[in-house]
């Protein structure tokens, strides 16, 4: 069977196109011949991001984005397909984010940060994303804090000078040329009160030299006072004080107790100084013992009868002491 060369043609023609196709593919790094797990992310923005940008995880190239294609009409979200062309593990609380060329170099990558979770996301499986502002986004974020921040501090500043302006009127000019006016008679004076020859201030100072001087022209005889005081200190430091103290103590303690026995009632002493009764009796034997002897002694004759006194004494007995300036003898 003889094959026409249409029929060669139409041949080469349709393994061209397979080549073709399977090529083109493969640049977008499809493998037609396996089948890949596929997992899908959703953002509201994919930016930069198109159809082959590579998929990374911990920066090694897992896969590539196979398409892109709107969540509804609205467009309120991009679900991404991502074909991954290694088989590796991701957790199902790995996030993906899309990481922006810098300063418009190169192209997005899709990134893929692995989460902690025990299980893993399987085919179909949908990864949780989140937005990345980049360097530039970053360092926005941090500055325009800032330049709000000096915007209200300048508009502050246009409030108190304009405050300032407000504040600065005639009278209060006025008040200020006073003040400086009375800072000068005020330095003046101070310079008057530091002179060197004629201040009191200097002469206060010479007085304080001059008691300098003087307890350094008596230094010697400062250092014996001070040499006397430590010898006296050391002395006083030296006696028996405690020996001295506890005698004393037991005076003061003997004298308490024989205080204590006077005025107790139990004693002889004790009893005479508080028994009225006993005093009262006391002074009668001793008055009655006065009137005896003074009695005795003017009327020897009542008490001794003898012949060589004469007669017998009749006079009457004495009541009561004879007056006396002396001692009789």
């Amino acid at each position: 069977m003889k094959i026409s060369n249409e029929t060669k043609v139409g041949i080469l023609t349709i393994l061209a196109l397979v080549i073709l196709i399977l090529g083109f593919n493969f640049l977008k790094g499809k493998d037609l011949f396996s089948k890949s797990k596929k997992l899908y992310a959703v953002f509201e923005n994919t930016g930069a991001l198109t159809v082959s940008n590579e998929v990374k995880l911990k920066g090694l190239t897992i896969g590539n984005v196979s398409s892109l294609e709107e969540v509804d009409k609205n467009v309120s979200g991009i679900r991404v397909t991502i074909n991954l062309t290694k088989d590796v593990n991701i957790p199902s609380n790995s996030v993906a984010y899309i990481s922006a060329p810098l300063a418009g170099l190169g192209s997005s990558v899709l990134l893929v940060e692995p989460g902690n979770s025990t299980t893993y996301l399987e085919d179909g499986g949908i990864l949780q994303t989140r937005v990345d502002e980049g360097l530039f986004g970053g360092l926005s974020s941090e500055v325009s804090p800032t330049l709000a921040k000096i915007r209200n501090s300048l508009d502050s500043l246009n409030v108190v000078f304009s405050n300032v302006n407000k504040v600065f009127d005639e009278r209060t000019k006025g008040n200020m040329k006073e003040s400086i006016a009375n800072l000068s008679v005020a330095t003046a004076y101070l310079n008057r009160l530091l002179d060197p020859v004629n201040s009191d201030l200097a002469q206060t100072l010479d007085n304080a030299s001059s008691i300098t001087e003087n307890f350094k022209n008596n230094n010697d005889s400062i250092s014996r006072i001070i040499a006397n005081t430590q010898q006296f200190t050391s002395q006083l430091a030296g006696l028996n004080l405690k020996q001295t103290m506890d005698t004393l103590q037991s005076t003061i303690n003997q004298l308490k107790y024989t205080i204590g026995k006077i005025s107790s009632t139990d004693g002889s002493l004790g009893a005479l100084i508080h028994d009225r009764q006993l005093y009262n009796k006391l002074n009668d034997v001793m008055l009655s013992a006065e009137i005896l002897l003074d009695d005795l002694r003017t009327h020897p004759k009542r008490y001794v009868n003898l012949s060589i006194f004469g007669k017998k004494d009749k006079g009457g007995a004495l009541n009561s002491p004879l007056k006396k300036d002396t001692v009789p003898q």
